[in-house]
């Protein structure tokens, strides 16, 4: 049996010294979920490297928080920095939003990094402080306001590669007209690069929606008053568009960059 593949920090962290005298912002993701297989780990690899070299880009300095680590400390500590950014991974535990039977291709559930990430979540958002989640991370945003999730999309062909297919495709969504992520894209059609099985369901209080596929899924959600967003989508992923990882990116940033 092949060893099971392991994300070391050192493959995902830019080279070179942090920026000085921006926006300090704390990245939640978890580097070894379960069930990681040596495809999977390289898209963490990839995924993770071009999202924390995007914002030192940008000028902003990050923490690094492994959610799959041994140790973890106080997740009330992501309030401490200006802003926090969660990434990618595995399934949310069916049981944090209401399911508590099996649920169809799971992958990746890890109950200790989903409680450690939604309180980091409630603390940043208690605190004032901007929030942006991708894909697991915008799952996890709806699930701390209350919301709950489609366990399996019965109909996947929009969002994610068949069997045998790669497994990030591109998609097509459309962004509500006067949301925060509207003004963030800079446009209301937009080609993205998805590959999920679960989605939102019902939106958590005081979130609205920001986009949809064209099946209706749920793409994006945002708070109307408070600097909170989430993708489904993986602007990350760079396969995908530059400009709109940067537009993005910038927008939260910047957001991190004014006093709370």
């Amino acid at each position: 049996m092949s060893p099971r593949p392991t994300v070391h920090r050192h493959e995902v962290e830019p080279p070179g010294p942090a920026p000085v005298g921006g926006p300090r912002i704390a990245v939640l993701v978890s580097l070894n979920f379960p069930d990681l297989t040596e495809p999977v780990a390289d898209l963490v690899r990839r995924f993770t490297g071009t999202a924390l070299a995007t914002l030192r880009e940008l000028g902003a300095d990050h923490r690094l928080v492994d959610t799959s680590a041994d140790a973890l400390g106080d997740p009330a500590e992501a309030a401490d920095l200006d802003g926090l950014l969660v990434l990618g991974g595995g399934d949310v535990d069916g049981a944090l939003y209401g399911v508590t039977g099996p649920v169809p291709h799971s992958y990746g559930v890890d109950r200790r990094a989903d409680d450690h990430t939604l309180a980091a979540i409630r603390a940043a958002v208690a605190a004032g402080r901007p929030v942006l989640g991708i894909c697991r991370g915008h799952q996890l945003v709806n699930v701390a306001h209350g919301g709950t999730l489609i366990p399996d999309l019965e109909d996947h062909r929009l969002h994610r590669g068949g069997p045998g297919q790669p497994m990030f495709l591109d998609e097509k969504v459309t962004v509500t007209p006067g949301t925060r992520v509207a003004d963030l894209a800079g446009e209301l059609r937009l080609t993205v690069r998805s590959g999920h099985h679960q989605a939102v369901d019902r939106v958590g209080g005081g979130l609205v929606v920001a986009a949809r596929a064209d099946d209706g899924v749920v793409e994006a959600v945002e708070h109307p008053e408070r600097w909170v967003v989430g993708v489904q989508w993986h602007p990350e992923d760079p396969d995908g568009a530059d400009a709109h990882r940067r537009r993005l990116f910038a927008g939260f940033v910047a957001a991190c960059a004014r006093p709370a």
